[in-house]
């Protein structure tokens, strides 16, 4: 996820982008249903889901932040390796946290006893940055593979999120080996009647993808990747010519582009099957731009009728630590929005969404 650093610009999509969306007939290209079993003694995640982002990285508790939020999905922030070349799978980047050692087991057992799931996400910011995302440290698809492999066997985990942002976002070789990495585990885990779910988190601007992150889908089509949703970070725009950013407006027109560029990679399908491919992640408060791009709960609002309204699949805050108002005025704090706000107030307004 995006924070601390804006990134550079690719080449700019014209902005002028029809907003009216029409419907597209054909079949689907895209993955299958999302509420369609996930396999042997598997629980898939809900087919409409709010998952905010967990910031593993803080001394926090899985269970102990679903309970007090009430978020019962949980998109878990990052996995990496130690070091650049690495092929080693770890939480946080941490050497003594590989995903071997089954760190959090434990508090995902508990967290599902409380009727909830998680998401493991590769990537980052800091591991796209500096090359610790683990299909641009490792050369091996195989080995990339195993550690997609490792989270479903070992984790019993149905669905992982692809952070792919900075440096990672230009990186073909990266992208190449991700995407056939992920092919191979969505085949290892069909001959186990699994269903591998595969989200691409991908920056967005208010006129849609840039031409990277397009990229990035496109070879992963190429790759015959089934894509699950593609979630878009709708902040920390750096749009210092606009002056103070409507958060919600850009996050819908963002999402309303994104389904047109959508309709260019999956010619057959409907209009409401590219909804269905669609996500957003929301940052509460001030984001790295400072407060001319603040998102306020009444915001979230307006985007959370939207997503109903398009029949979007996922909804989510970077991140659910954040969700309180202890530093007004503060910019992107890792454990505060920066606004007034009370405790879990943006996810008690999403959680309806789940569904």
């Amino acid at each position: 996820m995006r924070f601390r650093h804006p990134r550079p610009r690719a080449l700019a999509l014209t902005a002028a982008v029809a907003l009216a969306v029409s419907a597209w007939a054909g079949t689907a290209a895209s993955a299958a249903p999302a509420g369609r079993a996930a396999g042997p003694g598997l629980t898939p995640i809900p087919s409409r889901v709010y998952a905010p982002y967990f910031e593993a990285y803080l001394p926090s508790s899985i269970s102990r932040i679903a309970k007090r939020s009430g978020a019962r999905y949980l998109t878990l922030a990052f996995i990496q390796t130690p070091r650049k070349g690495s092929c080693t799978a770890t939480w946080n980047g941490d050497a003594k946290q590989p995903l071997s050692a089954g760190h959090y087991l434990s508090q995902i057992a508990t967290l599902r006893r409380m009727g909830g799931n998680v998401i493991p996400s590769f990537g980052g910011y800091s591991a796209d940055h500096g090359g610790t995302e683990i299909a641009d440290s490792c050369t091996s698809v195989s080995k990339i593979a195993a550690a997609y492999e490792l989270l479903v066997s070992k984790y019993h985990v149905t669905r992982l999120d692809m952070d792919v942002e900075d440096r990672s976002l230009n990186n073909t070789a990266g992208i190449t080996r991700r995407n056939e990495a992920i092919a191979r585990a969505q085949s290892w885990a069909a001959a186990r009647g699994i269903r591998l779910q595969i989200d691409f988190t991908i920056p967005v601007e208010p006129y849609g993808l840039d031409p990277n992150g397009l990229n990035v889908l496109r070879n992963a089509i190429a790759h015959r990747v089934h894509i699950t949703v593609v979630n878009i970070m709708t902040f920390d725009y750096y749009e210092t010519h606009e002056g103070r950013v409507d958060m919600a407006a850009a996050a819908m027109a963002a999402a309303l582009n994104l389904h047109n560029q959508l309709a260019g990679l999956y010619p057959r399908d409907t209009a409401r099957q590219l909804w269905r491919l669609e996500g957003m992640t929301l940052l509460p408060g001030i984001d790295d731009r400072g407060k001319i791009e603040t998102t306020y709960l009444h915001g979230a609002a307006e985007v959370l009728a939207f997503a109903v309204k398009w029949h979007m699949s996922w909804l989510s805050i970077w991140a659910i630590q954040r969700d309180n108002g202890g530093c007004p005025g503060i910019t992107d704090s890792n454990t505060c929005s920066g606004i007034r706000q009370r405790p879990w107030a943006f996810s008690h307004l999403l959680e309806p969404f789940t569904s």
